[in-house]
């Protein structure tokens, strides 16, 4: 691929995505009707939800520290607070690029240098994923009989149970042929994945780990929590089961990844796995509409807040020199 064209498609593809889903949403839901359940939202359950969706990027900032104080750096909590939000916001704009702006403050701000920051960076996401796959992995235990009866609905037992054999048998296959390869895109995968579990088990070596596992816990108990008591906000989906919950939310986190910030894609993540306990279009798009809406203000409102005050603040607490 052209390299010139390559950046230009990482900005345009989600943006064009997002347009796509926003506007897809909105023949499923008219305007006027997204509106009215705007106004009849219970904004005291938006507003708790908003409360715990903070305190998980609070958490997340305090967490940081944890990894960069075995490096030497001492960073001030103010600093830490307001990259992690600046992180969010500039997300909405270019995907990836906050995890690069937030590496980038604390170079400028308390002398961290950029790839050992970065580094923490990649280490934390890669503990995100492992309690994402955790959810999961519970969410299936859980509700194995539902989603077995739903599947064997629409797909064959036997088809299912085949197409799983074959999958394995590709992954374990994949997995030898990139082990022993010797290819360029086989050594550059060995290095990366060598890279997320050097990562992964760096976690365990910190001095203060179980202060940052208990933070990880904490940051996706507030996600799950945000999400769940949000779903009293709308009359219609306030007794929905727990298994949905739990499904619209998996599908909900995957969709920040499709679009910027979730721009479109995160309503028709929740209207899609709502859908499949058969509660209504209406609410479950303007639900997703209503979540999505609280914590994007709260992202812009305190990421905006973030990048005007961080360099006032470091004049008034100048940098702190390492150990």
């Amino acid at each position: 691929m052209n390299l010139k064209l390559k950046p230009i498609l990482k900005v345009t593809v989600p943006l064009l995505l997002s347009v796509v889903a926003v506007w897809y949403s909105f023949s499923i839901i008219p305007f006027d009707r997204l509106v009215g359940s705007f106004k009849e939202a219970n904004y005291s359950w938006v507003l708790l939800g908003t409360f715990f969706g903070l305190l998980s990027h609070l958490s997340r900032a305090y967490r940081w520290r944890f990894q960069l104080e075995p490096m030497g750096y001492s960073i001030k909590l103010g600093n830490s607070i307001m990259a992690v939000f600046a992180t969010y916001l500039i997300n909405y704009t270019i995907p990836r690029a906050g995890e690069i702006a937030r590496a980038s403050i604390l170079t400028n701000y308390e002398g961290v240098p950029f790839e050992k920051s970065f580094g923490t960076i990649v280490s934390e996401r890669i503990a995100d994923m492992v309690v994402m796959l955790g959810i999961i992995t519970a969410t299936l235990f859980l509700q194995y009989d539902f989603i077995y009866s739903k599947l064997s609905e629409t797909i064959d037992p036997l088809r299912l149970l085949i197409a799983g054999a074959i999958g394995l048998a590709f992954i374990f296959i994949t997995i030898v042929i990139i082990k022993k390869g010797q290819s360029k895109i086989a050594l550059k995968i060995k290095s990366f994945m060598s890279g997320l579990v050097e990562g992964l088990l760096s976690i365990f070596k910190m001095k203060k780990k179980w202060p940052f596992i208990f933070h990880t816990l904490f940051i996706w108990g507030m996600y799950v929590l945000m999400f769940y008591v949000t779903t009293f906000s709308v009359n219609e989906i306030s007794n929905i089961p727990f298994a949905a919950i739990l499904i619209g939310f998996i599908l909900a986190s995957f969709s920040i990844a499709a679009t910027n910030g979730g721009i479109g894609s995160y309503p028709l993540a929740i209207f899609a796995a709502f859908s499949i306990f058969n509660i209504p279009e209406d609410p479950s798009i303007a639900f997703g509409w209503i979540m999505w809406t609280s914590q994007t203000l709260m992202i812009i409102l305190l990421g905006g807040l973030s990048l005007l005050y961080l360099p006032f603040y470091n004049r008034r607490f100048p940098k702190q020199t390492s150990k």
